[in-house]
């Protein structure tokens, strides 16, 4: 895990270590210094730490003019153990909200597994948000499985075109131009 990096192709066009408005304003990073592990692997350490012990993130891009947000996500989902989505909601989302972030895309295609305890928080997000969306872009179908399974897929737009979507090829705005479609589409459907 320690060879698996953030995407770092946006990096031109947003750092949240350079954003006074992300919860990671002043981050210093080091690319040898390996200080976060997941269980027995170490992290790389351009990740960042939300204090959980099971799920870090990468803020890769915010536009705050369109509400838009883009999260990174490696490791293990653990609301069971760990209540990572109040973790991820209190401490991440919260911040990006005041701060008029309403449209979350979540990436998952590292996230190995989801442990379900209830709803609450994803409730509560899905209602904060009002006009907004959150997304889930490519997690594993085993994952996408067990958060359907524990209905999380109400809060968070899952699978289907979520799941194929290949967003390294957008840049960012156009990304959220696809995504706002997709969800528009879904939506009326």
């Amino acid at each position: 895990m320690h060879s698996i990096e953030p995407f770092f192709s946006w990096a031109d066009l947003y750092t949240a270590a350079e954003d006074s408005r992300s919860p990671f304003f002043n981050r210093e990073y080091s690319e040898f210094e390996f200080t976060d592990h997941l269980y027995d692997h170490v992290l790389h350490p351009q990740w960042d730490n939300m204090g959980s012990p099971t799920l870090f993130i990468k803020i890769l891009y915010v536009d705050y003019e369109i509400g838009f947000s883009v999260i990174e996500l490696i490791g293990e989902w653990n609301d069971l153990l760990h209540n990572d989505i109040m973790t991820l909601k209190r401490d991440i989302v919260e911040l990006l909200m005041a701060e008029g972030i309403n449209k979350f895309a979540l990436i998952g295609e590292n996230v190995l597994n989801f442990h379900y305890s209830d709803d609450e928080y994803y409730a509560e997000w899905f209602d904060d948000i009002e006009e907004g969306w959150i997304i889930g872009l490519n997690f594993r179908d085993h994952v996408i499985a067990e958060m359907q399974n524990a209905q999380i897929d109400y809060y968070i737009n899952l699978g289907g075109s979520f799941q194929d979507t290949n967003w390294r090829k957008f840049s960012p705005p156009s990304l959220f131009y696809h995504l706002n479609q997709l969800v528009t589409k879904r939506l009326q459907a």
